[in-house]
């Protein structure tokens, strides 16, 4: 491979994104068009809503990889982490001596470049800070930048280019691409951080915890010291990191003797109510329509980040209650004889247990269906074989599906759906293994009765399942 074509040139008109419909490569797609540049693009996996919005936005997107889709010859190719080395059209921009580079470097290049980095990290609950913080920055006038993996129903859209002094950028710990595997938020310099929450994740490039928190440290202990780190101090890695920080650090939390803390929540459809204590004196109380404690926490440390930008608290306020939230999170997809189908992007066996928790919280009263397709990389694993149990515990109902591509994980390796349900049957849950889609549309027509809530968790799109069923029923 030569290195050299590692670069964006001098002067750049036309651009190619392989893989391009990842969240963050269809983000930076939009951002590139929206900048003046001619933006093409291809992927094997086009579904919405990121293929509507790419649609929308003029961009042309091919239909699998082929060196073909390099003819017009353009003057750049960012190359997503999904791309290997022997893609079709990696090996044709290798050939045809085509600058490339990865995300980060044109998020840096294009659009980050003089502004301040505002930068949220974590294994968990990384999109939807991010969208709110970018949104309060929004309602305080600020016209910030920003770039996070979920489309903000607010804007139909997740990026923006801004005009304000600030970028908010969501600082993924997966790596960068295949000549750089770095994950991809040491390729940032922040001003300032949140650091949500360190677990064991991404088992296809990270063997084990300490490696994923070497990787949170590498990426604390480089923020230079005079920025802001603000840590979830609930999670005790997070904690543990935000440690060894040589900047100024913020903790955050639901103990009232922390810097920041949140209390007194409670819930009243379709507002979460919550109080804010900054050093032990109240802040006053808010209102969110995010669900669920983590959706606190998260929104915690946007007040505390806003706090520190100088943003007065009626305008923290009316960014939080004004957020509509992310497509794909909590997502209420429809409606049908007082049935209501929701949408979530929960697959880590935490993000599960807290967006069951969070309906829960939301729905007393209601009957939760929770039905899940194991999907990533590390979902597909065995590695949360024994875990996953654990996360269903607030459900009344579970479906699992069997996972997609199977032949992808060596058969050692791969987790088993129906030892999931035997697990949870054995619980006393009331849980089903199913082989494909169609069987769980046909068994939760079935089943299902008004005032129900049916809860699908995905990464991808379960082929569509959500329109399916509000079809069927």
């Amino acid at each position: 491979m030569n290195l050299a074509q590692n670069r964006v040139p001098e002067k750049v008109k036309t651009i190619h994104l392989i893989a391009i419909c990842g969240a963050g490569m269809g983000a930076l797609a939009g951002m590139l068009k929206e900048a003046g540049f001619k933006v093409t693009g291809s992927d094997e996996d086009i579904y919405p809503p990121m293929s509507t919005f790419l649609a929308q936005h003029g961009i042309e997107v091919a239909k699998g990889f082929r060196p073909e889709n390099l003819s017009h010859c353009p003057d750049l190719v960012v190359v997503g982490n999904a791309a290997s080395r022997d893609n079709p059209e990696v090996s044709a921009m290798l050939e045809n001596g085509i600058p490339f580079c990865s995300l980060p470097q044109a998020l840096n290049r294009f659009f980050i470049h003089g502004k301040g980095a505002l930068i949220v990290t974590g294994t968990h609950g990384r999109t939807t800070t991010s969208a709110l913080l970018a949104w309060v920055l929004a309602t305080a006038g600020l016209d910030p930048g920003f770039m996070v993996e979920g489309i903000l129903k607010n804007l139909y859209r997740n990026y923006n280019l801004g005009t304000g002094p600030y970028f908010v950028i969501e600082g993924d710990e997966y790596d960068t691409a295949f000549f750089d595997k770095r994950p991809k938020f040491l390729h940032y310099t922040p001003s300032r951080a949140i650091l949500t929450s360190v677990e064991f994740d991404h088992a296809d490039i990270y063997r084990d915890l300490g490696q994923v928190k070497d990787a949170f440290a590498r990426f604390v202990s480089a923020l230079p010291p005079e920025a802001l780190l603000i840590a979830c101090n609930t999670d005790r890695n997070a904690g543990e990191i935000a440690s060894r920080a040589p900047c100024w650090t913020v903790t955050c939390g639901m103990d009232e003797k922390l810097p920041w803390a949140v209390k007194n929540a409670r819930f009243d459809a379709p507002w979460t109510y919550f109080e804010v204590t900054k050093r032990g004196k109240s802040l006053g109380t808010f209102r969110t329509r995010l669900m669920g404690r983590h959706n606190l926490l998260n929104t915690l440390a946007v007040i505390a980040m806003a706090d520190d930008l100088r943003i007065p608290e009626d305008i923290i306020s009316r960014g939080l209650e004004t957020f509509e939230g992310i497509k794909r999170h909590q997502e209420i997809r429809g409606i049908k004889r007082d049935i209501i189908v929701m949408d979530d992007f929960a697959h880590h066996p935490a993000e599960v247990r807290e967006t069951i928790s969070a309906v829960r919280f939301s729905y007393p009263g209601k009957r939760i269906v929770a039905v899940f397709e194991p999907r990533p990389n590390s979902s597909r694993r065995k590695v949360f074989q024994d875990i996953y149990p654990d996360s269903f515990g607030k459900a009344n109902i579970v479906c699992i599906r069997k996972p997609p591509m199977p032949d992808k994980i060596p058969p050692g390796d791969r987790f088993s759906s129906e030892q999931l349900a035997r697990e949870l049957r054995a619980r006393g849950k009331d849980a089903r293994y199913f082989p494909d889609t169609e069987a769980i549309i046909e068994y939760i027509a079935e089943i299902v009765r008004p005032n129900d809530v049916i809860l699908i968790m995905s990464s991808g799109g379960f082929d569509n399942i959500h329109e399916r069923l509000l079809n069927r029923l």
